[in-house]
């Protein structure tokens, strides 16, 4: 057994890893407890990172070999790397022959390390002379980006995970850090626990998780973030909470932005956030005292913020009215204290670091500044590097799309399920003359589009850096040599730069280090210097906080302190910008707000995560929850199919009532794309999963699109014929069984497939249709799923367009399961044969009453209930079980929280389950989210 140290490639917390393996195979992962980051914790994800990369998994899920496509929509045949890279160079050398260098555009993404990340920037705007390289980045931080540089002076959080411990008050604002951050926000609980007089603050407009552990949750209204942070304002200088001496010393600017919040009152921002004045002004007073009540004895006030903010046509706005409170009431560079962006992916902040956007270079350096550009031009040692602005995100498909730009290498990213306005997207996909796919995993909606396929290592394979939330860079180590013929990602990028310019000294590069090392030369002298690091220290003295400049033995852990900021005076700047409505506000034709988030076990477009069943244990299968109110009006009941459709396309999928969501609003998670959510149009296209109604509307100055809000309406879909598959399936097979059904999806107007299990490998197919299926297609599906045998129960009726198939399997001793079923037409019987089949409970007593339409089961059996806890599978009617037969013990609900661990051991490994817990303790349950 080798134990190998790395960090975990989900969030940005950047929690440190512990890598068990044995020859090529990784058996094990546990949290680091010598990484500062997460002390040893994991959370749901982390902890099943191992199970992720089963060689089973590998061999189903894996791009291990170059592929290329002989004409489009044709399957992939499998070539050589020589082969795949000379006829790259060859596609790329003669767009750019033919229209110049700003015919070509890379998407890379912030799951790259930094030395990928470099590699990328060095190509596009060195080599190749095109600053038309972005990031997925842009759909994450570029509104932080933005705010910080505005106000701050430099993109640097200027605060540490530390300050949790030292903060009187944390707010919170656009963000479910308890999903999306679930190893912080342990800290934030530990930080509460030791520190009773902590208020903790959430501004959502959903009551998440989140907001559910706040002493103060303030559910504003999507988009009227930067109406509340000048309504707070304006309340702090009407009561003298505001620090005078801190703005007159350290900051400029303040006059303007003063004359901005005067009409800003407390009675017309709450009605416009639609909040309560008497909670607008508990926030004022908690946020500028750090929730001493008093300003001459401040506590101190930490912020927490993600994509709430960011993902916004506002974004820059947003962020810099928070930080314009923290300058306001000398909220900053001290303990405790400070605007802390919480970075969505494991190293967005690394590639912000090397200019891997399409406006930046190296450093931190700004590509619109001509010395800047002499600057990096004198390091790469060419004559110049391109100023001709590059195309951001969303500019480089829309380009795309309209033929100008022709040829397009993707990352380690899946624009096909992540972009906003689908429809823009694929159309992009499809007119580019060429596409590079650079990616570990074979099944991902891009895939479909990409010209040429190349396969690259993932966690566990490589090696390099990567820097999370507070600034601190950390090594990933490869545990086990890469699989079939996949290289790393900076190798990719110079054997391919090799090919493009034979001869060309500007990639000498054979390892990592080297990449890293010239990367740190360039940030000498910068805000990020960290001249005084080394692969050797890293390694020796565990992950570094940057700056450390040349001499120096450590990192700063805050920035600040000295009131000196990176701007030309050394004072922050107060940006006063003024609140501007959502691209898409609500209106009659589209009464919904519909927002996106993440959910608890799933990351990003599940490329990862979505291979393991057990992690859909919690949340199942798509749906898009509404408020009960809405539900009833709508004349909807829990599991019924709506039309969810926004000005630029529509899906379905089923509606489910939730008590988090606020009238006139609605929620889809954002991993919800074509490989799991699917169907056809009534044009006979492809659903292109939730991001087919995102709006591709962007912040002016980050270019952020507003993935967090598009106006919707919802409609019941009429679609009375039904089907529910499932099956155990073995797990040699089962995921490419699901790579095969997702192409079925596209039969119907309504498909979703998921994987469930924990142990086993089961799938669920589900599917509605205005009449019955054509026979061959469930015949199809029954092979698929392995009920073609001739021990399948059968029961048809081809006039009423019903058919019922169930397969049971003998077990040792054990009696028989229920192994695959598949309903047709009548699916009532779900309520009962589902969780007899998920469940593996014995089968005996029902016999051909496994094919009886209907809800109601003819042998009683008790449900088993909703997953609760991922990580020991204990459901939400065991811990309601358990809480009755505690009655009324005497205690406060942390101890009956203590005693429900004890009895289930529920939350007593990643934690992650723990809000929910305390929900169910408190006797307040609602849906996940």
């Amino acid at each position: 057994m080798t134990e190998t140290r790395s960090t975990c490639p989900y969030c940005g917390v950047g929690c440190g890893v512990l890598i068990d393996s044995e020859g090529d195979r990784i058996t094990g992962v546990r949290g680091d407890p010598a990484h500062p980051a997460n002390a040893g914790r994991l959370c749901s994800k982390g902890q099943t990172l191992h199970l992720t990369a089963a060689p089973h998994v590998a061999r189903q899920t894996r791009l291990l070999h170059p592929q290329v496509r002989a004409a489009r929509g044709a399957a992939p045949q499998r070539t050589t790397w020589d082969e795949a890279l000379d006829l790259a160079a060859r596609r790329f050398n003669g767009a750019i022959a033919t229209h110049g260098p700003d015919a070509v555009g890379f998407y890379i993404s912030g799951q790259l390390l930094t030395e990928d990340y470099y590699a990328f920037n060095k190509l596009a705007k060195g080599l190749i002379g095109t600053n038309n390289i972005d990031t997925n980045s842009r759909l994450c931080m570029s509104s932080a980006v933005a705010g910080y540089k505005l106000t701050l002076g430099a993109d640097a959080p200027p605060t540490c995970y530390e300050d949790l411990d030292h903060a009187g008050c944390v707010f919170i604002a656009g963000s479910n850090t308890a999903y999306a951050h679930p190893v912080l926000f342990r800290r934030l609980e530990d930080a509460r626990r030791a520190r009773p007089g902590m208020k903790l603050i959430v501004a959502d407009p959903r009551r998440t998780d989140t907001a559910e552990a706040a002493d103060l949750h303030l559910p504003l209204q999507p988009g009227s973030d930067t109406l509340l942070f000048h309504g707070l304002l304006h309340l702090m200088l009407r009561e003298g909470w505001t620090d005078t001496a801190y703005i007159a010393a350290h900051t400029r600017g303040f006059e303007a932005l003063e004359a901005l919040v005067r009409d800003c009152t407390p009675a017309r921002v709450a009605q416009a956030c639609g909040l309560e004045v008497h909670d607008l002004i508990t926030a004022a007073r908690w946020f500028a005292t750090g929730a001493s009540g008093d300003p001459q004895a401040r506590g101190a006030t930490l912020s927490l913020y993600c994509q709430g903010l960011n993902q916004s046509s506002s974004g820059t706005a947003k962020n810099a009215g928070l930080i314009n409170l923290h300058l306001a009431t000398g909220q900053i560079g001290r303990p405790g204290a400070g605007p802390f962006s919480l970075t969505g992916q494991p190293n967005a902040m690394g590639g912000r670091e090397v200019g891997g956007l399409a406006n930046l270079l190296s450093a931190h350096r700004d590509l619109a500044n001509p010395a800047h550009r002499a600057e990096v031009a004198a390091l790469w040692g060419i004559p110049s590097v391109p100023e001709k602005p590059g195309l951001s995100a969303v500019e480089l498909f829309e380009a795309a799309a309209d033929g100008a730009v022709k040829a397009l290498w993707i990352a380690c990213t899946n624009p096909a399920q992540s972009m906003p306005d689908q429809r823009t997207v694929r159309r992009a996909l499809q007119r580019a003359e060429f596409v590079v796919l650079q990616e570990a995993f074979a099944t991902t909606a891009t895939a479909g589009f990409a010209d040429l396929l190349l396969p690259a290592t993932t966690w566990g394979e490589k090696d390099g850096t990567l820097t999370n939330s507070e600034r601190r860079i950390s090594r990933v180590r490869a545990a086990v040599p890469p699989p079939g013929e996949a290289r790393h990602d900076w190798r990719i990028v110079v054997d391919f730069a090799r090919r493009l310019r034979p001869g060309h000294a500007l990639f000498p590069h054979e390892t990592p280090e080297a990449l890293w090392r010239e990367h740190r030369e360039s940030t000498r002298g910068r805000d990020l210097d960290i001249t005084g690091l080394s692969y050797a220290q890293l390694d020796r003295d565990g992950p570094q906080q940057w700056p450390l400049r040349e001499g120096d033995t450590q990192g700063k852990a805050r920035l600040y302190g000295d009131g000196v900021f990176p701007t030309p005076d050394g004072r922050a700047r107060f940006a006063a910008l003024p609140h501007r409505p959502l691209a898409e506000p609500r209106e009659p034709r589209y009464p919904f707000s519909l927002t996106t988030g993440r959910l608890r076990d799933q990351w990003h477009g599940m490329g990862r995560t979505g291979t393991l069943g057990r992690l859909f244990g919690h949340v199942a299968e798509p749906a898009v929850q509404l408020n009960a109110g809405d539900m009833q009006r709508l004349a909807l009941s829990d599991g019924e199919l709506v039309h969810v459709t926004s000005r630029r396309g529509s899906l379905v999928l089923p509606a489910q009532a939730s008590g988090q969501v606020a009238p006139a609003q609605a929620f889809i998670a954002m991993h919800w794309g074509p490989e799991y959510l699917g169907g056809r149009s009534s044009a006979g296209e492809p659903l292109a999963g939730v991001n087919a109604l995102t709006t591709s509307a962007r912040c002016p100055g980050s270019q952020q699109p507003e993935l967090k809000h598009a106006a919707v309406k919802v409609l019941k879909a009429e679609l009375p014929w039904t089907l529910l598959a499932l099956a155990w399936l073995p797990e040699e097979r089962a995921l490419a069984t699901q790579a095969t059904l997702r192409a079925l999806m596209a039969e119907f107007p309504f498909a979703s497939c998921v994987p469930f299990g924990r142990e086993r490998t089961g799938l669920q197919f589900r599917a509605a249709a205005h009449g019955p299926a054509p026979p061959a297609l469930l015949d199809r599906l029954e092979t698929l799923l392995g009920l073609d045998t001739p021990e399948t129960l059968r029961y048809a009726d081809r006039r009423l367009g019903q058919r019922r198939a169930a397969r049971l399997r003998r077990t040792d001793g054990q009696g028989q399961r229920l192994d695959a079923v598949l309903l047709a037409g009548d699916t009532r019987a779900e309520a009962w044969l589902k969780p007899l089949l998920q469940d593996d409970r014995p089968a005996d007593a029902y016999g051909r009453r496994l094919l009886m339409p209907g809800g109601h089961a003819p042998v009683a059996e008790a449900p088993r209930g909703r997953q609760v806890c991922t990580c020991l599978n204990v459901s939400d009617s065991a811990i309601r079980a358990c809480l009755a037969r505690m009655g009324d013990t005497p205690g406060n609900d942390e101890e009956r929280l203590a005693q429900l661990q004890t009895q289930l051991r529920c939350g007593t490994q990643c934690g992650s389950c723990l809000p929910e817990l305390r929900r169910l303790v408190r006797g307040r349950d609602t849906a996940p989210a």
